[in-house]
Order: C-alpha cells, then structure tokens, then sequence
C-alpha cells in the first residue's frame, strides 16, 4: 500500500476536488432529507438553487437541464469553500492545528457570507413569507458541519498525512 500523502500522489487539486465532493454531498444530503420532510422535492431543491444563476422562471422552464445546473452550481460553490480554506490553511497553521473551532467558524462565515452576500445578489427569489426558526437552525447547522467543520477535518487530515510524510 502506498504511504505518500494523497496530495504527492494525485496532486493538491485532487485533494481540494475530493474535500470538496465529501462536504459538498454531505451539504446536499443533509438538504434534501430535511425538505423531504416539508415536501419539497430533490428536483425543487436543485431548481432552487439553479435559479440563483438563471432566475425561477428559466429554472422551472429548464426541466431537467436546470436540475443538473444546480447539481453542478451546488458542487461548484462547495469546492470553492474548500479551496478557500485550503489555501488559508497553507498559510495560517492554526486552521490545521485547531480544525473543530476553526472548522465551525468557518462555517459560520459560510453561512453569513451566503446569506447576507451571495444570496442577496443572485437572483433566488426572496421568500413571501419569514424565514421559519427550523429552517434557520437547519441552515446554520448544516454549514457548521457539513461544511465547515467537514473540510476542516479533512484538511486537518491531510496536513498530518503530508507532515508525516517529510518527517519519515
């Protein structure tokens, strides 16, 4: 069995890539049980989130063509919350040193910068009605986790594997 660091094998991309996939399919599954709960459909989710780039209406009109957008859109935004904590960790050891609370920190920054940024300047539809108490928790708990702390433990990781392949 190869011992090298997964990035010396396959490359850092590889690791962001594969980093990316696990929080990211973490992020969605977490999603889609709890509106399959309130109703909503896995193809409503992915519209939804395809709306953000193209509107509700070119969302609803692109069948299943929008549902593999916001496939896509959902993959693309949760690789790029761990390139960016890949490259910080590269530069500020603390993230690495200390992955549970720098980890969830960071998935409060996911969360506002989402919220009081992303989403203001996309074009998902605001809701008609307040925001329920359940569907905030949910957000904020599923971007501690599933994102946040999920990239930050396997950053964390990963760092470990590499500093124990110099040390070797």
């Amino acid at each position: 069995m190869d011992r090298r660091p997964l990035a010396s094998v396959y490359g850092t991309a590889s690791v962001v890539l594969w980093i990316g996939l696990v929080a990211g399919t973490l992020d969605i599954s977490e999603n889609l049980i709890f509106n399959a709960f309130r109703g909503i459909t896995p193809a409503m989710v992915f519209r939804y989130i395809a709306s953000g780039l193209i509107g509700m209406h070119n969302s609803i009109a692109g069948g299943m063509a929008s549902v593999a957008l916001g496939v896509a859109l959902h993959y693309f935004i949760a690789l790029c919350w761990t390139a960016v904590f890949y490259a910080a960790s590269r530069k500020f050891a603390v993230l690495v040193r200390r992955p549970v609370i720098c980890g969830l920190l960071y998935g409060a920054l996911v969360y506002l910068f989402m919220n009081l940024i992303a989403l203001p300047l996309s074009h998902v539809p605001h809701a008609r009605a307040a925001v329920t108490v359940a569907s905030r928790i949910n957000g904020v708990l599923a971007l501690l986790f599933c994102i946040g702390l999920a990239i930050s433990l396997l950053v964390s990781k990963y760092a470990a594997a590499r500093q124990s392949s110099y040390c070797d």
